[in-house]
């Protein structure tokens, strides 16, 4: 076989085994791209969805569990006119296991979500800048009035819906980014502030907590504004809130019995508050919580975490302080993904003085993992 066929072949993606003029298509250690691979690598499949010279467009997908509401396609929830299928109709959609296409008129340019809800953004100069869909039993999506009883709200939304924010310039303010928490979310907008919905019982909106305070059906939404700078990050974890200014200072509120809020105790807050600890004087530039643990990263590269180490997200398993300098390259950028963890009781001497897992209440320097050898 000639090099020219051996090389037409190798740009159809043929693998080839053997040696010599026995070559034929079949398992190897050689690609197209001329790059060793293990047997084992050479067998796993690989899913491509879009083709090489496939030019970007602006569109969201979604997938995983659809009964919630919170992937935003109805039929997933109730096929046809009703919960139950109709004759021909396809039946309900539990799990969406690979990403489908949502159809959206608007050009989203933030997608968050939560424990069931999905909230949607666009910097659109128009009035109806956010979306949302899902799980809203606790008003995390805002107040969606019923067709059918117009004193009412949903409990669930199925398809994305607007929610209404109380923009003293709506056409002149633009929704930069969203954030969702278990039951709370974060809207972060360019000239009007941070604005908060949903659960609020440790604080985590930045307002007072209201002893049994009715949330289902609530219209309320709370702007925050008393910061020293502009707001220019803002993160949600399970039941507390973050807050990144440009001036690289770090506020936190909501539930602290782990540590999360890293102001030094474990009680809740109420109040966005600046953190301290290793974080004074330290130019934050990125932040990143999920359940009840939280990474910081700064302008150097260094990394900051505190909160909840239960599964060693601190990497570590003991009571001692998290003191280790980063490693000299540091950290650019870092992301958390969501763990699920168990609920904590209500903050108590107890609860605190007996917590069986590793907890950090001031944010602490961490070393940057060691790259693996080459």
């Amino acid at each position: 076989m000639g090099l020219a066929a051996l090389a037409a072949r190798a740009r159809l993606g043929w693998r080839l085994s053997g040696s010599g003029p026995e070559l034929r298509p079949g398992r190897g250690h050689w690609t197209a791209a001329g790059r060793s691979r293990s047997p084992r690598e050479a067998d796993t499949p690989v899913f491509q969805y879009v083709g090489e010279r496939a030019s970007r467009a602006d569109r969201i997908f979604v997938w995983g569990f659809s009964f919630s509401g919170a992937l935003g396609v109805p039929t997933f929830v109730l096929p046809g006119a009703g919960p139950e299928p109709r004759a021909g109709s396809r039946p309900r959609r539990r799990i969406q296991p690979v990403p489908y296409r949502l159809e959206l008129d608007q050009k989203i340019s933030s997608a968050a979500c939560g424990y069931g809800f999905t909230l949607l953004s666009s910097k659109t100069k128009d009035v109806t800048k956010v979306w949302g869909m899902g799980l809203n039993k606790d008003s995390q999506l805002g107040f969606h009035r019923s067709r059918k009883d117009t004193t009412r709200g949903y409990e669930y939304v199925l398809e994305p819906s607007p929610v209404p924010l109380p923009l003293d310039r709506p056409q002149d303010t633009q929704v930069l980014q969203v954030s969702c928490g278990r039951a709370h979310s974060l809207i972060l907008t360019d000239r009007e502030g941070v604005f908060s919905m949903g659960n609020n019982s440790y604080g985590q909106c930045g307002r007072n907590v209201v002893e049994d305070e009715i949330y289902s059906e609530s219209h309320r939404v709370t702007r925050l504004q008393d910061f020293e700078g502009q707001v220019v990050q803002v993160v949600c974890g399970q039941d507390h809130s973050l807050f990144l200014t440009d001036k690289g200072e770090v506020y936190s509120c909501g539930w602290g019995a782990d540590g999360q809020t890293g102001l030094g105790h474990y009680n809740i807050t109420s109040v966005p508050t600046k953190l301290g600890g290793d974080l004074a004087g330290v130019h934050v530039v990125q932040l990143a919580t999920y359940g009840d643990c939280c990474l910081a990263v700064s302008a150097e590269g260094g990394l900051f975490g505190w909160g909840n180490s239960e599964y060693l997200q601190l990497a570590s398993v003991t009571d001692s302080t998290q003191c280790n300098m980063c490693a000299p390259k540091g950290c650019r950028s870092r992301v958390c993904t969501w763990m699920r963890t168990p609920v904590p009781p209500a903050p108590s001497p107890q609860a605190v003085g007996h917590s069986q897992y590793f907890r950090s209440h001031c944010p602490w320097p961490l070393r940057s993992p060691r790259p693996p050898p080459h």
